[in-house]
């Protein structure tokens, strides 16, 4: 399977967000680095299909960007998801998979599976305001590979986690790696140097950096600033 991503380009009047970046992604985790205002938010929105590129293009195995067969193919955690705070762990997951056209039967076995695989079991009929920050982002992890995605996009996953349950949340991406394309956006850089097999970083716009994580000697902190002159 292979993610193709053709001079994607992204403008508002006078600023460029992204600006005709190019990349593939097969199999694997890739982490997405860059300082705030780098245009990482814009350019994953772009993959994800949620906003139209002014130039350039996104296709998954050729099927492109604005197609209803590539949406089923991707899972999403936006950087600011919208939760119902009243509704259990389980309704929520039930009410999220019939939004992605699961049956009833299938949406319930699923539910279940991804309450474990989450670890969110014991949780399933708490109300989600009652979470801590971990679990609704685990929970938000669950409702992103309810289809079983090929495609999974974490914007920003581990923010506002305490170390521990990031620890946890990286165990959990690992996981997913092996099956998947997981693209993670993060300026936490110890989330991408435990766990992912690729390092993309953008810089005002553009992909700067893209290449194999073993490749790079020493911490990934200190590559940056060697490299682009300002901290991630």
């Amino acid at each position: 399977m292979k993610l193709t991503v053709d001079r994607l380009s992204k403008q508002y009047k006078n600023k460029i967000a992204v600006d005709r970046v190019s990349a593939e992604f097969t199999n694997g985790i890739y982490g997405l680095l860059g300082a705030n205002g780098a245009g990482k938010t814009t350019f994953m929105r772009m993959l994800c299909g949620i906003l139209t590129p002014t130039g350039g293009s996104v296709d998954f195995n050729g099927i492109d960007v604005s197609e209803e067969k590539y949406r089923e193919k991707l899972g999403y955690l936006p950087q600011d998801f919208g939760y119902y705070p009243g509704f259990t762990g389980k309704d929520f997951l039930m009410y999220m998979a019939a939004l992605k056209g699961l049956d009833k039967k299938s949406a319930s076995e699923r539910t279940g599976e991804l309450l474990k695989f989450v670890s969110l079991s014991d949780m399933a009929d708490k109300r989600i305001k009652t979470y801590s920050g971990g679990m609704k982002q685990r929970l938000g992890i669950a409702q992103a590979i309810l289809n079983d995605p090929e495609i999974l996009i974490l914007d920003e996953p581990t923010a506002g986690l305490d170390p521990k349950e990031r620890v946890r949340f990286r165990k959990l991406i690992e996981s997913l790696g092996k099956k998947s394309i997981v693209i993670l956006s993060t300026h936490i850089v110890s989330d991408v140097e435990h766990i992912a097999d690729y390092v993309l970083m953008m810089k005002a716009g553009r992909l700067i950096y893209n290449g194999k994580r073993s490749e790079i000697t020493g911490s990934l902190e200190e590559f940056y600033m060697s490299e682009f002159g300002e901290e991630i």
